[in-house]
């Protein structure tokens, strides 16, 4: 029975990302009938920053970390676990700044964990989480695309891709939703703007 993760992280409900993934979800299960789906708003409960604790409990030795250093690393535990668990990953992303949200930011630093989800061999560092799939579905107000004029500002793909296969994810597709700007200025419909990029989204997603 294939898992599918699903992750949002723009912090506005009506965002074009989460009707994105909302809209792959669907797709995906008319796909995989059999198939579950572990869902994660990480806007709704962020991830904790990463502290001295969380490193030194990180760095233990399973074997002798305390009762205390457990529970430091008990939230990285689950979201470990839902990567384990899942065959593929859909990720919601709206472009902040030119990159990723920050609670975004705070899942990477909680599941690129050595020991668990990469390992150092002598070769250098290689991916634990082998034969997955993943599925970056983006929105950005202006067009940052490869290849355009502003494609250089774009942090969102480069970042994502490397931090996937850095833990062993290199089956990536990235649709963007890019020109949202042009919504609030009344220059095209909701509807109008999001019909190829959900059309690209079904696609993938079956």
């Amino acid at each position: 029975m294939p898992t599918l993760l699903h992750l949002d992280s723009s912090p506005l409900e009506g965002s074009i990302s989460r009707e994105l993934t909302r809209e792959y979800v669907k797709t995906w299960k008319n796909a995989h009938p059999d198939g579950s789906v572990i869902y994660r708003d990480l806007a709704a409960k962020a991830p904790k920053p990463l502290d001295t604790a969380w490193i030194y409990s990180s760095f233990t030795p399973e074997a002798n970390r305390t009762p205390e250093q457990k529970a430091t690393l008990a939230t990285s535990d689950d979201l470990i676990a839902e990567l384990e668990q899942a065959d593929e990953y859909v990720i919601g992303v709206a472009m902040h700044n030119f990159s990723i949200p920050s609670v975004l930011k705070l899942w990477v630093d909680q599941i690129v964990r050595s020991g668990r989800t990469f390992v150092y061999a002598e070769s250098g560092p290689q991916g634990l989480l082998h034969g997955k799939k993943a599925t970056i579905l983006a929105a950005s107000g202006g067009v940052y695309q490869a290849g355009t004029p502003a494609g250089a500002l774009n942090f969102v793909d480069p970042y994502l891709k490397t931090i996937l296969g850095f833990i062993g994810v290199t089956d990536v597709t990235i649709v963007t939703a890019g020109g949202a700007a042009q919504l609030m200025t009344g220059a095209v419909d909701r509807e109008t703007f999001l019909k190829p990029t959900l059309e690209q989204v079904r696609a993938v997603a079956a």
